[in-house]
């Protein structure tokens, strides 16, 4: 339900507000303890949404109380847990101000993804997808940014047609590449090193995956997610060798 998946975090700011009205800026440093990714615009951006209503002085200065912190760190945290529209968090925050009981998707889903989607960080043929405007929502990224990003095929549509959760993940990432002068065209090399690892992986895994035996391609499935999270782990490592050789 919706109250186990909003406990800690932000609510631990909330408290610490201690029931005074604050300014933006301590709201964001309460809630960089769990969001370190969090922005003042980015809570500026929600507002604009309707996601959160602070009150505002007699100057027009933004006032956030305890129930406002909290409620920020509730859509963050769906946000960043089950990768669900803007749209979808309202109506689920608007349900339980009703006293309703809200049922999320399970971490890591996105938002119309089964509770037993594949835990592995690989999304079967019969998963649910999401449309290119829940995308668009959920990364909180343009039409012209995703287009540009598919003709440089840094996302791709799933053979289905749609797009699967990890798409979030990467549009958001190279928006915030793109803060930082970082075009689609810069990153093509970064994209074809992650074809050549996802490759690589393949080839490892492919006997166990062809097996017969149930249990053997259950275990297929383990030794993916186990081969990519250290794949993700060495290229991170060798990035920050080569910039400690190139800059110190």
């Amino acid at each position: 339900m919706l109250q186990s998946s909003t406990d800690g975090g932000a609510g631990h700011g909330a408290a610490a507000a201690d029931d005074r009205l604050v300014s933006i800026g301590t709201v964001l440093s309460l809630l960089r303890d769990e969001f370190p990714e969090v922005t003042i615009s980015k809570i500026r951006f929600l507002e604009a949404e309707g996601l959160v209503e602070p009150q505002r002085t007699s100057s027009g200065y933004r006032k956030f109380g305890p129930a406002d912190i909290e409620r920020l760190g509730q859509v963050l945290r769906m946000q960043r847990d089950h990768y669900l529209p803007l749209k979808v968090i309202r109506d689920h925050l608007d349900a339980l101000g009703r006293g309703e009981q809200v049922q999320l998707p399970a971490p890591g889903t996105a938002s119309g993804l089964p509770d037993d989607a594949p835990e592995d960080g690989i999304q079967d043929s019969t998963a649910a997808v999401l449309g290119r405007d829940e995308l668009l929502a959920a990364a909180e990224v343009g039409s012209a940014d995703l287009g540009e990003w598919e003709s440089y095929g840094l996302i791709s549509a799933v053979p289905e047609g749609g797009y699967d959760a990890e798409a979030v993940n990467v549009a958001r990432l190279l928006a915030e590449l793109g803060r930082f002068g970082l075009e689609p065209r810069h990153l093509r090399a970064m994209k074809a090193a992650a074809d050549r690892e996802a490759g690589l992986i393949e080839q490892v895994v492919a006997p166990l995956r062809l097996n017969r035996n149930p249990q053997t391609r259950e275990h297929a499935k383990v030794t993916t997610k186990e081969l990519a999270a250290l794949t993700v782990r060495l290229h991170a490592a060798l990035v920050q060798t080569s910039l400690r050789v190139r800059l110190y």
